[in-house]
């Protein structure tokens, strides 16, 4: 049986939660944190730990030069495909109350970069670069279109998707791929993260569920629909105590979260 150092040496996802943010590392670096079997069993585990533990947030990040190289292409060679946990962990980042946030350092390729487009903000350093190069091996950006196309007009990706060919920061930015570019990626974490923890929670969850769902209503019942929530959270204990510490000018006291 293996000791426990042993077993954490093994890993390739790291999960650690400080002050309310859960902080999720890719740390598979012998293949540029590719999404092997083993390493989305292993986010999809990070991503129970920071559930159970009721974060504020969870930000995604990585070890090594490299933020996901997309696809373990040696597993994909072996028998028939299932990409079903893939699209489960992105469905996990893109549904889950809590704000997600990607920090990129290093290059992203293919479903990489569908897994930093799942997250709600994506914070990269100046020199990441990116490429969606399933067309290259034979293949489509099928699953991560999901989250990318949720993001960037499909004229804007176009390019990138049809020939393979890389891009800037500057470009994913531009298109609204990216939300930050900045040169110390920790520092802008590190604000949105306090930026979202000075907020009430449930008014977060209610936030982002709205931004997900607003754009895809017609113009009667986004208002219908978003009357209600007004309505309904103007009614709520957080609304009354985040008024009466505004009359107050004082922080307000949200309802304690199970880690804080």
């Amino acid at each position: 049986m293996s000791s426990p150092d042993t077993q954490q040496a093994s890993r390739v996802v790291h999960y650690e939660i400080t002050d309310g943010v859960a902080t999720i590392t890719l740390d598979s670096q012998a293949n540029r944190n590719a999404l092997s079997r083993q390493l989305l069993s292993e986010l999809h585990a990070a991503l129970d730990a920071a559930e159970t533990a009721d974060a504020r947030a969870i930000v995604l990040t990585h070890r090594g030069p490299a933020f996901c190289a997309g696809a373990d292409l040696s597993e994909r060679r072996e028998g028939p495909p299932d990409s079903s946990p893939f699209v489960s962990v992105l469905e996990r980042l893109m549904d889950t109350p809590r704000p997600t946030i990607a920090k990129v350092d290093g290059a992203a390729r293919a479903g990489g970069i569908g897994l930093m487009a799942a997250c709600d903000l994506v914070v990269i350093a100046p020199t990441v670069n990116f490429a969606l190069t399933e067309v290259r091996i034979g293949v489509a950006a099928a699953i991560i279109s999901v989250p990318i196309l949720r993001r960037v007009p499909p004229g804007r990706i176009a390019a990138a998707m049809l020939t393979g060919e890389p891009f800037d920061a500057r470009y994913a930015l531009e298109i609204g791929l990216v939300t930050h570019v900045a040169e110390d990626t920790d520092l802008v974490v590190g604000q949105l993260c306090a930026g979202v923890k000075a907020g009430a929670p449930g008014a977060v969850a209610e936030t982002k569920k709205m931004m997900q769902i607003v754009p895809s209503l017609d113009r009667d019942q986004a208002f219908a629909q978003m009357r209600a929530l007004s309505d309904r959270l103007f009614q709520g204990p957080d609304a009354q105590e985040g008024m009466a510490a505004f009359k107050e000018k004082r922080t307000p006291r949200w309802a304690q979260t199970g880690n804080e």
